[in-house]
């Protein structure tokens, strides 16, 4: 598979089957996506996976508190501005559609919301952390890092779904990883096999026309 297929056959799935990785494939993913880029090459990724009992564990005491805790930070800017509160706000709507749930159906919504909490039934959970004093350069080659995560799993037969979702939980997630307390937990992601038969997986977000982000100076034809 080359890296245009594995990008075009990515997809944030949200619905797993049962079948669990093998752990030297999970550990192959994690360790080739390291020659992601890094600035100074600081390497700033903590990365962690659980399955199995671990991570039945961990979902008992995140069905503790479904309400979350304090974010360490806003996954979106407070007031949202166009476009992209209209990208986020159409996003959503295709993503209810394709199960059914009307924008009046609150309480699907929120079940669906919820899954995140269950990694969307994939049998490995993974969390990436990094020192919390370090800056933005060092979460972008974080992003570049799980972006890596994400191209190797569909080269393995495998699928995910970033899931910034845990940026809710920072203390549960503290304490099922014993992370130090200089670290912070940054984004989850589930790993599994899709579930081809879902409706859910059949969904695919939109994107933008190039010619709308896309500029090209200085070349010729």
């Amino acid at each position: 598979m080359n890296v245009s297929d594995a990008i075009a056959h990515r997809i944030s799935v949200r619905a797993f089957t049962d079948q669990v990785p093998a752990r030297a494939v999970v550990a192959d993913i994690l360790e080739k996506a390291a020659r992601a880029p890094s600035g100074g090459n600081l390497q700033p990724w903590r990365v962690y996976a659980l399955s199995g009992q671990p991570l039945a564990a961990f979902k008992a005491e995140v069905a503790k508190n479904p309400m979350g805790e304090t974010p360490e930070y806003d996954v979106y800017p407070p007031s949202l501005w166009d476009p992209f509160r209209t990208r986020r706000f159409e996003n959503g709507e295709q993503l209810y559609a394709s199960v059914g749930a009307a924008r009046e159906d609150k309480a699907t919504r929120l079940r669906w919301l919820a899954r995140n909490t269950e990694f969307f039934g994939a049998p490995v959970g993974l969390f990436f952390c990094l020192d919390r004093k370090l800056g933005p350069p060092q979460w972008a080659d974080l992003g570049m890092y799980m972006q890596n995560v994400m191209l190797l799993a569909v080269e393995a037969g495998l699928d995910t779904c970033a899931q910034e979702f845990w940026a809710r939980y920072p203390q549960t997630v503290g304490r099922a990883l014993d992370l130090p307390a200089d670290h912070m937990v940054f984004s989850g992601m589930a790993l599994g096999y899709r579930d081809p038969e879902h409706p859910i997986n059949a969904w695919r977000s939109t994107r933008d026309a190039a010619e709308i982000w896309l500029e090209l100076k200085g070349f010729e034809a």
